[in-house]
């Protein structure tokens, strides 16, 4: 089949027809497959099952309800398939402008395979497929070539059971992610052997286990890597990050702390691994002070050092909470990354 998705809204063109539909490809390999059509009928209008209700009357409830008491759950669908896209103010879209709605890829989750299945998604983005998956108790294969969207998709995936610690331990454990540093011998390895150099390694470091967005300028030492945004009282604050993944020293420290001040940021975060961290260090980031407390009136400080080792263990940076993450809008591109003003 070649299936219609149609939906509406957004604007036209004065010089074309308006653009209302994607084209879905439905396909199989071989001669049998999975179509479970009564999970996916569409409900009867009202003015079918009045048509019934009087057809039943007038031949005295022969032939016409037989249809209906077979398939009643609805018709047999057609390949219009009529549903709205994500709207610009929705919670369920995260920033990725292809992001298609749940509800249309729980329908052809539903319509081609049964529980305990295997769904496969190999440009998974921000991950709705997988989601959806999840949810219909599918197993599933969700691949991407960026470390921020396999992140997004963990957050996502945990992300309904935010205050259940049990659950999300067991959605964690039943998630085996691949072509990522799984202790301390492999990342030390990514950060000596990788192809691209350090930057590769960078990226991990602040796509994946920090949830944040790498500075797409790639920086000599002076700069910042990457960053993460979060929100208080309506605004919106800038939190720097810079990864060593070889020496890091006191005077490497010294000069990020310009550079935090510089861009005027609310915190600055130095990763580096645990055995470069000396006293010193330490205590200079201590000078440095606190970022403004929250209304817990609890402090942060504005310099902090976390090593590699502390990320792999599932520590993150001590920051305010925000409903609004950086990795919800990730894929806003930002003409000059030295300009923080511009990052959204």
């Amino acid at each position: 089949n070649e299936i219609i998705w149609y939906y509406r809204g957004g604007g036209v063109s004065k010089k074309r027809f308006g653009k209302r539909h994607d084209i879905i490809f439905f396909y199989t390999k071989g001669n049998k497959w999975t179509f479970n059509v009564d999970k996916i009928r569409t409900p009867y209008s009202e003015d079918t099952l009045e048509r019934l209700k009087y057809k039943a009357k007038a031949f005295r409830g022969k032939k016409v309800y037989d249809n209906y008491e077979k398939h009643p759950l609805g018709k047999h669908p057609d390949d219009v398939w009529i549903m709205q896209p994500i709207m610009p103010s929705a919670k369920e879209r995260l920033g990725y402008p292809t992001q298609k709605p749940e509800s249309l890829m729980k329908r052809i989750i539903m319509a081609s395979s049964n529980e305990g299945d295997i769904v496969a998604d190999f440009f998974c983005g921000c991950g709705t497929t997988v989601t959806a998956a999840e949810k219909l108790n599918r197993k599933w294969i969700g691949v991407d070539i960026s470390h921020l969207a396999i992140r997004l998709v963990i957050n996502r995936l945990l992300k309904p059971y935010e205050f259940d610690n049990a659950k999300r331990k067991e959605i964690r454990d039943n998630i085996e992610i691949n072509g990522f540093p799984k202790d301390i011998d492999t990342a030390k390895e990514l950060a000596r052997h990788v192809s691209k150099g350090r930057f590769k390694f960078q990226d991990w470091v602040i796509e994946f286990l920090l949830s944040g967005v790498s500075n797409p300028k790639k920086t000599a030492d002076g700069g910042y890597d990457g960053y993460l945004t979060f929100v208080r009282d309506k605004s919106k604050e800038i939190i720097l990050v810079e990864v060593k993944s070889g020496a890091a020293s006191l005077k490497d420290l010294r000069n990020f702390i310009n550079v935090v001040d510089n861009q005027r940021a609310s915190i600055g975060v130095l990763v580096c691994f645990k055995d470069r961290v000396t006293k010193p260090m330490l205590e200079y980031a201590k000078k440095a002070g606190y970022y403004a407390q929250d209304i817990f009136r609890e402090d942060y400080d504005r310099i902090q050092i976390i090593t590699i080792e502390d990320l792999l263990e599932g520590k993150q940076i001590n920051m305010p909470y925000s409903e609004k993450t950086t990795y919800k809008t990730a894929l806003t591109t930002v003409e000059d990354p030295d300009q923080l003003n511009l990052i959204d």
